[in-house]
């Protein structure tokens, strides 16, 4: 069958679109389960350790790969960013897996993380354009669960092959150019999405001038905009550089913990991110759209704020004690603040700021997360788990209160009545240019913004 040939639509175009999240994790763990085997091959500091990690695709990399596809996804239409990044990140990934010096590792790095941040703003965008209204939340929390599915396998994949050292770990970037070989080819038979369809057929040359400093002008021109990227960003900032550390750095806390097998370091986390999984599905996909997404939001990140404290304050527990936190922080990752941001961040944007929204998003976050990652390694080793953790806690903290207090009443609403809803009128394309008219600059009302959604 010709791949131009067929077309792939409903929820096999959901999971197509979805594997971003796969490939995203999958080279974030894959990073994390080889630091250590690439610092005692290339005889590399901590601080070394620091940079890959911070220009990886778990931060600077990625936040400069989402602030270009974002706006390069409002203008040129989802598929081609979702399809098209596919192969810079095949190279990326192949050149980590023949990596023979630390320079050639650094770039490859850099390469994969700019690939995953083009591509997942695109990839959230296109799921929640093409979601039904009354089932969004579930097929949003698609991308979430292979979010998790992809540590899960990279984990077990890495527990697998730790016999092999450093051969293991090439072999685990291998498998990320097979598993994103067969996703760029089945993306083939996509079509764009219908709500990006309509309105480049609406206004063709006003989608072709909505990016680039006009777009994101236009963008921060409105208050409805500015107030919608500080709750989201808020939300995923705090969230995020706490996991951002715990997804790439999480065996060395562990062996500070006190748990020196990396043998069984890797199988706590396929733990975590078995409860990731489980939760996701049995959580968020079933729950998300049926009660109350504050409730279901402050839930998750309380079990995460506990995880850690359970972690910090009784590390002398031993194993016990891990075993606990991986529960907690695994259910709390599968409801909790990343599968609500690819939710909201999709919901409170008209269509032609949604993905430029999310690239300026995802950029400022990962760049924040990056910032940790460089001096997280050291910080642990000079100050200790309980000095890091009490840092972490409190990061989570804030990122509970800002969803608790200002999660949006968005549920069972199509994106256009979202949409009518924020601007006071539908955003056409022309609307969307920062010169056209300002009508509709509304903002969700306190006393709606405390309605349970």
């Amino acid at each position: 069958m010709k791949v131009g040939a067929r077309s792939t639509t409903g929820w096999r175009a959901t999971i197509a679109v979805a594997m971003s999240n796969y490939i995203e994790a999958g080279s974030i763990i894959a990073i994390a389960t080889s630091l250590a085997f690439w610092q005692d091959e290339f005889g590399i500091s901590n601080f070394a350790v620091g940079l890959l990690a911070a220009l990886s695709a778990n931060a600077f990399g990625a936040a400069i790969g989402a602030a270009i596809g974002g706006p390069l996804c409002d203008r040129f239409g989802r598929k081609k960013i979702y399809t098209y990044d596919l192969l810079v990140y095949m190279a990326g990934v192949l050149l980590a897996a023949f990596a023979v010096n630390y320079s050639m590792l650094l770039a490859a790095f850099i390469i994969t993380g700019i690939a995953v941040g083009a591509g997942v703003p695109a990839s959230w965008t296109y799921i929640a354009e093409e979601a039904p209204s009354v089932e969004r939340a579930k097929h949003v929390g698609t991308a979430q669960l292979a979010w998790s599915v992809g540590p899960l396998v990279g984990f077990a994949l890495a527990a697998a092959l730790a016999p092999l050292g450093l051969l293991g770990s090439r072999l685990i970037f291998l498998h990320l150019f097979v598993v994103a070989a067969i996703v760029w080819w089945i993306r083939q038979g996509l079509q764009e999405s219908k709500i990006w369809r309509d309105e480049a057929a609406r206004e063709p040359a006003a989608i072709k001038t909505s990016v680039g400093a006009r777009g994101v002008k236009g963008l921060f021109s409105r208050k409805v905009n500015i107030t919608a990227l500080l709750l989201l960003g808020g939300i995923y900032l705090f969230w995020n550089t706490v996991a951002g550390q715990a997804g790439i750095f999480m065996p060395r806390v562990y062996e500070t913990a006190g748990l020196e097998s990396e043998v069984q370091q890797n199988l706590l986390q396929v733990l975590v991110w078995g409860c990731t999984v489980l939760a996701t599905y049995f959580g968020f996909m079933r729950y998300a759209d049926r009660v109350s997404q504050r409730g279901l939001y402050v839930f998750g990140a309380a079990l995460g704020i506990l995880g850690w404290i359970v972690l910090v304050a009784f590390t002398d527990s031993g194993i016990a004690t891990m075993l606990i936190f991986a529960v907690l922080w695994g259910i709390s990752s599968g409801i909790g603040a990343q599968a609500f941001y690819s939710l909201w961040a999709s919901e409170l944007f008209a269509t032609p700021y949604r993905a430029s929204a999310q690239g300026i998003m995802f950029f400022a976050v990962r760049a924040a997360t990056g910032l940790l990652s460089y001096f997280f390694p050291t910080m642990l080793a000079a100050t200790g788990l309980t000095s890091v953790g009490i840092l972490l806690v409190a990061l989570l903290t804030i990122a509970l209160v800002i969803g608790a207090i200002w999660a949006p009443k968005t549920q069972g609403k199509t994106l256009q009545e979202i949409e009518v809803e924020r601007y006071g009128a539908p955003m056409s394309p022309e609307l969307a240019e920062p010169n056209g008219p300002a009508t509709g600059d509304v903002t969700v009302s306190a006393s709606s913004a405390r309605t349970p959604a």
